[in-house]
């Protein structure tokens, strides 16, 4: 037997025969994918950062980081990552890990004592793996409402006691459902085990060591730097530029750490090289961030996500990490992660040692543009036939504002020839109040009702009489779309308003907005 038959058969009988097929694929071919897909989704910017075999295959920007000023992005422009921080949290916790100073495994009330849960059993279990794996019984985006709308005066201490209040729709660590206020939890414990605060962690033993010199932790941050992009949302093929989401509240003490990492598409390549590294950064790769096993335990599954097998990939499973989403794309594992309003992606394959990027800063449509790049690049390094990944999120994009469009329309029609003459508006009148939200005013403004949230100043608006005892509030400053509510009061036997729950209007409203644990009692009055 020749040497070299030899060599193949110990590959084959290893299961890396298959990587030796794999496709390059250039600069030009990805700049071409990036530019079809800004034509066809309504993006005012984006940027695409792309490693493979630890070289960097292309770092370019796209687009306009405002389309008020115009200017170009470039591979320096910085993005708000959003979701995309959980990864760096993951890293936190298993730096803090690998010095000893906690376990993965170590009860949450072991380092925050007051942590509550909504019973004693899952209070004194929860530990710091079920805060970032989305496996807590609860319902999907439980909670969120004190993120969105920005401007409450929520503090961690509510954070570390409200879901005392809530409601499990499954048994404890038997099923995924997104959850992003848990992972401030994590943040807490990051803070009080470093002794400095989240966000100075992250800038100093993350951030830092690995030269991402042009990204920074929060929204304040980036004030000083020259080459940040705005916020867009898209709608009906158009582009308003938004505020960007400020969660800096210096006006209450104590208030929470809630925002998120900035970066671009030259610094993510870093941050992508350290996991396919193992870790592992600096030259010749010498130092070590995290290591090889907390890596491992990143990318081990520890929720089960149920999905109906993918036969473009072969795909098989699907679950949640620390920090990342795992599945497998034929026969090799993907780690995965999308941060909403300036949508954004980061994909890894470790067994190709392949990274890909894309960012964008823009709400919904970059959602389109995020995944058609990605899926269209992994695609062509997977050396598969071509597939329409552009088509595929346009018309899904379509279907879905379609659809939410026409029952919204419906709602607000029916609000325009609903006649109002037999409403006594004094019946619904007073203060309100939910064991987490907090108290809630509904007022009389021009023979109008009116929805006032006490701790949550944004969750303002007119309320319009939709059916029954049911009225539609339209928020006036809440700073995303889709995301009016209806407001369901409960009578007493002389139809005197008593109580009331919320549910969103779109069934598109994303869980941060779905009000579903919200449930308001009636104050006495003085």
């Amino acid at each position: 037997m020749s040497k070299k038959y030899t060599i193949l058969v110990r590959l084959l009988l290893l299961g890396l025969f298959s990587q030796l097929s794999f496709s390059q694929v250039s600069a030009k071919e990805i700049d071409a994918i990036v530019k079809k897909s800004m034509d066809n989704f309504t993006v005012a910017g984006a940027a695409i950062a792309v490693v493979k075999d630890g070289k960097v295959i292309i770092q370019k920007g796209y687009g306009v980081t405002s389309i008020e000023t115009h200017k170009k992005v470039d591979e320096n422009t910085n993005f708000g990552i959003s979701s995309n921080t959980k990864a760096f949290t993951a890293a936190a916790l298993a730096i803090l890990v690998d010095e000893g100073k906690l376990t993965w495994n170590d009860p949450v009330i072991k380092h925050i004592p007051e942590f509550k849960m909504y019973n004693a059993y899952v209070t004194n279990n929860f530990n710091i793996i079920d805060l970032i794996t989305h496996r807590s019984g609860l319902a999907e985006g439980a909670g969120d409402l004190v993120l969105m709308p920005t401007g409450s005066d929520f503090t961690m201490n509510d954070v570390l006691t409200n879901y005392q209040y809530f409601k499990p729709v499954s048994a404890f660590r038997t099923e995924a459902a997104y959850n992003t206020v848990l992972f401030l939890v994590a943040r807490e414990i990051i803070t009080r085990i470093s002794g400095i605060s989240y966000g100075a962690f992250i800038q100093k033993r993350i951030l830092e060591p690995l030269k991402m010199n042009n990204s920074c932790y929060g929204y304040s941050k980036t004030l000083n730097k020259p080459n940040v992009s705005k916020f867009h949302i898209s709608k009906e093929n158009k582009l308003n530029i938004e505020e960007t989401p400020n969660w800096d509240n210096k006006k209450v003490k104590d208030a929470l750490e809630l925002d998120f990492v900035y970066s671009n598409a030259h610094d993510m390549m870093s941050w992508m090289l350290l996991h396919l590294n193992k870790g592992k950064y600096g030259p010749d790769l010498k130092q070590q961030l995290f290591s090889e096993k907390n890596l491992q335990e990143i990318w081990k599954i520890h929720t089960v996500i149920t999905q109906s097998k993918n036969p473009r990939y072969h795909s098989n499973f699907s679950g949640v990490g620390l920090g990342w989403g795992l599945k497998d794309i034929n026969g090799h594992l993907q780690a995965s992660h999308i941060g909403g309003f300036m949508e954004n992606r980061i994909t890894l394959i470790p067994d190709l040692n392949l990274g890909i990027m894309v960012l964008t800063n823009t709400a919904f449509d970059g959602y389109g543009l995020i995944n058609a790049v990605t899926q269209t690049i992994l695609d062509k390094y997977l050396g598969l036939n071509e597939f329409d990944w552009i088509k595929t999120y346009k018309d899904r994009l379509n279907f879905d504002n379609t659809e939410a469009d026409a029952v919204v329309d419906k709602v607000w029609a029916t609000v325009k020839t609903t006649d109002t003459k037999h409403l006594d508006l004094k019946n619904y009148i007073g203060s309100y109040k939910d064991p987490w939200l907090g108290t809630v005013e509904i007022s009389n403004k021009e023979n109008k009702l009116w929805f006032e949230s006490l701790r949550s100043p944004k969750l303002s608006g007119p309320m319009y009489f939709y059916k029954a005892n049911t009225f539609a509030v339209k928020w006036t400053d809440f700073g995303m779309p889709d995301t009016d509510a209806f407001v369901m009061f409960q009578l007493d036997e002389e139809g005197k308003a008593i109580g009331f729950k919320m549910k969103g209007i779109s069934p598109i409203t994303v869980p941060s907005n779905n009000y579903p644990d919200l449930d308001f009692t009636k104050m006495k009055d003085n």
